[in-house]
């Protein structure tokens, strides 16, 4: 009998967001109050037709299905007993079942983050105080993103609820606004500017009020980017929860969220994704673990410009340091501002947030930017252009492995 496996995703809104998965085992895990009684995902094999299926689960089973998943994988999300989902777990053309868990939220003038990556002296942002839009797609799998925000180009005839799929994908959180903003607010002399200015952004709601939400509806904003592969270039995941790697697409592990994910990557969209803000080891929380996904460390930067000395604005840490919060590790691959980030939220005002929730959008408004001037470059050529482009001019002292990270510069693209 195929197992059915535990995992955990849980993400962080004090003042950012990240999102992630952690595999329980059978003596239990520190994410196992997430577990959610009574929800599964069902993974079917590659080529399987999930609508037909599912519906044929409801009839002969009594389950109860909530999402149908065609694009980044075959399978579906439902409610169902234990012992239903044991039983399906062990029937030909399943790969695997696994249970449900809780997700979490983690949160015109120039920003400091706008400023340290030198995104006002790129061609392509081309920042001036006048509207000319950077011609990229992002979606932004958060809390929704403010439909109607004046310093925002949201895509209002696109986009998905995963939490309530018969509403739109407005932000009722105001964490998902806040990443739109960094990653695209728009150059009109009003607010802000973000790092791709006007870039337009896709709303994805995979987080409720609250800045939770579940496996099963991240997975569902996933299997939504990807079947919009021909037109989004960049998605940004400020999520993060419990798990780690396997090396093979969660086809080892039965890590659901990893197998959409390196099915989207293969699609051409390329994925960036918070770091976590647990001060560890990033290669314990997913997506952050995942090599297929450009995973961003926070730095503390209160002025905008490099050599440190300049006073804190709304934390303790240092400027021009590693941001005490932050997740470290191998698997960070780049490092951008997230401590005292000014961004829009939600309604039509705007707020100051911290977290790697706040470094990660930062690098995905880069990967638009680069896009929007190589519009066939795949995720790999993209992330290597980031990595090339950034410095290192930047304090590491309180980075606990030491590993210097690239710091964001998009002065050339």
């Amino acid at each position: 009998m195929r197992r059915v496996k535990l995992l955990a995703v849980a993400a962080v809104l004090a003042v950012s967001v990240a999102s992630s998965a952690t595999p329980a085992t059978a003596t239990g895990s520190a994410f196992d109050s997430d577990l959610v009684a009574g929800r599964y995902m069902v993974v079917l094999e590659s080529g399987s037709l999930p609508g037909r299926i599912a519906a044929a689960h409801e009839a002969l089973y009594g389950v109860e299905v909530s999402h149908v998943y065609r694009h980044a994988l075959q399978g579906y999300a439902a409610a169902m007993s234990a012992g239903t989902a044991d039983r399906i777990a062990s029937l030909p053309g399943v790969d695997w079942v696994e249970q449900d868990r809780i997700v979490r939220a983690t949160a015109q003038t120039l920003p400091t983050g706008i400023n340290r990556a030198d995104a006002d002296l790129s061609p392509t942002a081309q920042i001036n105080g006048v509207d000319q839009r950077v011609a990229a797609d992002v979606a932004v799998l958060d809390t929704g993103v403010s439909l109607n925000h004046p310093d925002l180009n949201v895509n209002t005839a696109g986009g998905r609820n995963c939490i309530i799929s018969l509403l739109n994908a407005n932000d009722d959180h105001g964490h998902g606004s806040h990443v739109a903003g960094t990653i695209g607010a728009l150059d009109n002399s009003a607010g802000v500017v973000g790092v791709a200015p006007g870039a337009r952004i896709w709303p994805v709601k995979v987080l409720n009020a609250v800045g939770a939400g579940l496996v099963s509806q991240i997975v569902c904003g996933i299997d939504y980017v990807t079947s919009k592969a021909g037109q989004i270039d960049v998605a940004n995941m400020s999520l993060t929860g419990g798990g780690s790697d396997d090396g093979n697409c969660g086809n080892t592990n039965n890590d659901t969220e990893h197998r959409a994910i390196c099915a989207s990557v293969a699609a051409g969209i390329t994925y960036v994704v918070a770091a976590g803000n647990n001060a560890s080891n990033a290669a314990n929380s997913i997506p952050a673990a995942y090599d297929e996904v450009m995973t961003v460390s926070a730095l503390a930067d209160f002025n905008g410009l490099p050599g440190g000395g300049a006073a804190a604005t709304c934390s303790s840490d240092q400027d021009d340091t590693f941001a005490s919060f932050s997740n470290f590790g191998p698997d960070v691959d780049i490092i951008a501002p997230g401590v005292c980030i000014y961004s829009t939220t939600s309604g039509s005002s705007y707020a100051t947030m911290s977290g790697t929730s706040m470094a990660s959008p930062h690098v995905a408004g880069a990967a638009a930017l680069y896009r929007a001037v190589n519009p066939t470059a795949s995720p790999a050529q993209v992330r290597q252009a980031l990595l090339s482009a950034g410095n290192t001019g930047w304090t590491n002292s309180d980075d606990p492995d030491g590993i210097k990270e690239p710091l964001l510069n998009v002065a050339t693209f």
